[in-house]
């Protein structure tokens, strides 16, 4: 089964029923050991980036936002036989959305959203409810992002099974009272090095 390690602040390590690796927004904590065959960068902030922490080889893909965003603001999809990446609109008063993007991946039967650095955006009403999603990562630092009560609400807006509040302090690999408090249904809270089965 597919696994997720929560390395700290917004970085994500999964790893595939069958082997292959997908960080995104690789920056903090530990567990970047792994050859990636896929990197997805949401935007080029230091916090966000840091490539050299990985070990990458020859094939690995690594999609970063301006991949991702076309003329007129559509948005890009990347899909081979083991995964598809659908990148999705992401922005606040300080990350525009030329340069942002959050991430849908679809992997062994799961969906799941990875918001990016984001605030309120009225796809997450409109459109991430029809999808069923297995999992949700949301912002909640309330600094560039959206806060906690803010992130809380959208969280009852997308009705994902299971809603993860991650970027929960600026500078922090974690803040467990700022992830308390996020408040919807279906929330679920991993700590920094946590690895659960998808």
């Amino acid at each position: 089964m597919a696994k997720l390690l929560y390395l700290g602040h917004s970085s994500l390590r999964i790893q595939l029923d069958e082997g292959k690796v997908i960080y995104i927004d690789p920056y903090a904590g530990n567990g970047y050991d792994l050859v990636p065959n896929f990197v997805l960068v949401s935007h080029e902030h230091y916090d966000h980036n840091n490539l050299s922490l990985l070990k990458i080889a020859k094939d690995t893909v690594i999609i970063r936002a301006k991949n991702c965003i076309l003329p007129n603001f559509q948005y890009k999809t990347f899909e081979n036989s083991y995964l598809k990446v659908i990148a999705t609109p992401a922005s606040n008063q300080n990350h525009s959305i030329k340069e942002c993007v959050g991430f849908i991946l679809e992997f062994d039967g799961i969906k799941l959203y990875y918001a990016g650095d984001t605030s309120y955006l009225p796809f997450m009403k409109d459109s991430l409810p029809k999808l069923n999603l297995d999992y949700a990562f949301l912002p909640c630092d309330g600094v560039y992002n959206m806060d906690v009560k803010q992130a809380s609400e959208c969280g009852k807006l997308i009705q994902a099974k299971h809603i993860v509040p991650i970027h929960t302090q600026v500078g922090s690999l974690f803040s467990k009272k700022v992830a308390e408090e996020f408040d919807c249904p279906n929330k679920l809270i991993i700590y920094p090095n946590q690895e659960i089965i998808l």
